[in-house]
């Protein structure tokens, strides 16, 4: 008896595909997802990923209903603006503690995160807050006043008015 020469194959089955033909398909295959893939980064890339911020220089008009000593918080900001019979002066409204907003109260500002209390000049009257508020820098411009927030200045410090 002879052995068998091989196994019939129907005309309907699809040829085998040769071990490098397939490396080759499969090559071009991940080729064409990266450039994909790139083509999606490169869409992406004119839009910023980044989150806009305020400017730290902004300005501010007082109303003139503002009584002398009582805190002006602009809308959008963490700082409080005063127009005593000295001068205007801001401070920062960010609590030294661990950077809670603070908010002013009767007699200074309050935390409510952490309870630490301010005076209406922004020093420290009751813990844990390690440092009195920030005052920061004011500049006179025309009936308006331009606010620095990324600039402090002694406390103390008051622009005439």
């Amino acid at each position: 008896m002879s052995a068998p020469t091989g196994i019939q194959r129907s005309r309907l089955d699809p040829e085998p595909v040769p071990r490098r033909d397939w490396l080759g398909l499969a090559s071009l295959w991940s080729a064409g997802v990266a450039l994909l893939f790139s083509l999606f980064g490169m869409i992406r890339l004119p839009k910023p990923a980044v989150v806009g911020s305020p400017s730290k220089r902004f300005r501010v008009s007082l109303p003139e209903a503002l009584a002398p000593s009582a805190a002006f918080v602009p809308p959008g900001r963490s700082v409080a603006v005063f127009r005593d019979p000295e001068g205007v002066y801001a401070i920062s409204l960010v609590c030294t503690h661990l950077g809670c907003v603070v908010k002013p109260g009767p007699e200074g500002f309050e935390c409510p995160c952490h309870g630490s209390r301010f005076g209406p000049d922004g020093h420290v009257t009751k813990g844990p807050a390690p440092k009195p508020l920030p005052w920061l820098k004011v500049i006179p411009a025309g009936g308006q006043w331009i606010v620095d927030e990324s600039a402090t200045v002694p406390s103390g410090t008051k622009v005439a008015v």
